[in-house]
């Protein structure tokens, strides 16, 4: 990728948008430095953000209620370096972006289908918030300005398996 002064542009998709793409979207946010710009959105987008997910990430530090989930049409024209999928059914239904973002599956279960009591589902948000965590530092501690489009590539395909 070649050297410039704005922010990497990021996209995380996901169905709903209402759950994990809106975590991983907030901890770009909070943790990218300026260098790194996150939106979020959804193939089949929700009514509301996922009160738990907004109470895992007010207990974070992250202040993110009053978000609406999105979907997709429209944001396929904008000039994305990366696409993020979080959940299979949006990896399988990733429309086609123009300027050739890369594109990377970090598939892991949905919190929101966790079924039982708060305590249950809370836990199931807060693993979420962990795992998107430790790969949002990994995305965001990235060289990108000194790695090669397939270097690239490769090094965020591997944060998605940690």
């Amino acid at each position: 990728m070649p050297t410039r002064t704005e922010p990497f542009r990021v996209l995380i998709l996901c169905t709903g948008n209402s759950a994990r793409s809106q975590i991983a979207e907030a901890l770009i946010g909070a943790r990218g430095g300026g260098r790194w710009q996150a939106a979020s959105a959804g193939s089949r987008p929700a009514p509301r953000v996922n009160p738990v997910a907004v109470q895992v990430l007010a207990e974070a530090g992250i202040e993110w209620s009053g978000r609406t989930p999105r979907g997709v049409a429209g944001l396929e024209r904008e000039p994305w370096d990366v696409v993020i999928t979080v959940c299979d059914r949006a990896k399988e239904s990733c429309p086609y972006f123009s300027g050739a973002p890369l594109l990377v599956h970090w598939g892991m279960p949905d919190p929101a289908e966790v079924e039982g009591s708060n305590e249950a589902r809370l836990g199931a948000f807060r693993e979420t918030l962990g795992v998107l965590g430790r790969r949002i530092d990994l995305l965001v501690a990235l060289p990108v300005e000194d790695l090669d489009r397939s270097a690239l590539q490769h090094r965020l395909q591997e944060i998605g398996t940690r």
